[in-house]
């Protein structure tokens, strides 16, 4: 993902206006502190992995106040002067969210790696998303090995890795995730 050419930088708004009101199914661009960012597409891994992660939990969370977000919502985040909007592969709020656009409370977001995100999922997303004050889980998922990193709030951030043969337990969401079902896909 590389920032689109530009002189000067664009406001939240500008962006909001520009990204919200798109009238055709164009690229998504994700917004950091007066950065704009298009998203790159994604891989046929990539896409059966957050399929698999967001129905697991819609399954799970059906009928609970949590909601399931795939790709298309933005999280924002408007902190400390701090103000930036990506769209996490899957993203989970149980808080009662009132933009149409935007989540601002998600309690759990998980991100596909790939080749051309990774730096930036481990980075400048990890430490925009601890800013969220209702974020108890950030999750990172391998599109193409078993392989799953988690940072949780109330390990400060630590990282936790899960590989074959071991199962991830989404503590904010009360779900436990065998990885190798994770990544049955892999062996067809």
């Amino acid at each position: 993902m590389g920032a689109l050419p530009q002189t000067n930088s664009i406001s939240p708004e500008d962006y909001l206006r520009l990204e919200n009101d798109r009238a055709d199914e164009g690229t998504r661009c994700e917004y950091n502190n007066g950065l704009v960012y298009a998203m790159a597409g994604a891989s046929r891994n990539h896409n059966i992995l957050s399929m698999k992660l967001a129905n697991l939990l819609f399954n799970h969370l059906a009928g609970s106040r949590c909601q399931v977000f795939q790709s298309d919502m933005k999280v924002a985040i408007e902190t400390l002067g701090d103000t930036r909007f990506y769209y996490p592969d899957v993203q989970v709020s149980c808080e009662e969210e009132t933009d149409t656009y935007a989540n601002k409370s998600p309690c759990l977001i998980i991100e596909v790696l790939s080749v051309s995100t990774v730096q930036k999922d481990r980075s400048e997303k990890l430490s925009g998303y601890r800013l969220i004050p209702a974020l108890q889980e950030y999750v990172l998922c391998s599109q193409d090995s078993p392989y799953v990193e988690v940072y949780r709030r109330r390990k400060e951030w630590k990282l936790e890795y899960f590989t074959t043969g071991q199962v991830l337990n989404l503590e904010s969401v009360g779900l436990d995730v065998s990885v190798d079902e994770l990544y049955i896909f892999l062996s067809k």
